[in-house]
């Protein structure tokens, strides 16, 4: 009788956890979809509220490596003109670590100019919420064209 209260015991703490980091994975999702959200509507208080003050920015070009204050510095003057941009979100996944205070995601992203993008990041829980403490955009770039691609950016002049 004791073994079966025992194994009952773990079961329903098996799924409360389990509960809870699905609650967790789906505020994390809707953090990200707000972010897009806010980038798509030029929103630059929530946009960048949603990052956190030490938060990198890492964009599609070898240069962009941005911290809040230079991507702020970036986003504003788009933004304070109406001009936003639009990724929409096809798949995404979420995984949480240790006592789910720390997130990191990758996202396929749908965009006009851009096409099919990747972003990934980094997520940390803070007293205000779930922030971006790190977001890396990517273009997807299928492997039987890198080859060219590689030797356009080498015949740029690029490293």
């Amino acid at each position: 009788m004791t073994n079966k209260f025992l194994y009952l015991i773990f079961i329903f703490i098996s799924f409360a956890s389990s509960a809870q980091v699905t609650k967790e994975e789906q505020i994390i999702s809707l953090t990200l979809d707000k972010f897009h959200q806010a980038a798509a509507e030029a929103n630059a208080e929530v946009y960048l509220s949603l990052l956190a003050n030490d938060a990198v920015f890492l964009g599609t070009d070898a240069s962009e490596r941005w911290t809040k204050k230079q991507f702020s510095a970036f986003v504003l003057p788009y933004f304070n003109q109406g001009k936003g941009w639009l990724y929409e979100m096809k798949d995404r996944n979420i995984s949480l670590l240790g006592d789910n205070l720390v997130a990191f995601f990758d996202e396929i992203l749908e965009n006009e100019n851009y096409g099919r993008c990747r972003g990934t990041g980094v997520l940390i829980k803070t007293n205000q919420g779930w922030k971006i403490s790190q977001y890396n955009l990517s273009i997807m770039v299928p492997n039987d064209v890198a080859k060219k691609v590689v030797e356009q950016i080498k015949s740029d002049g690029r490293p």
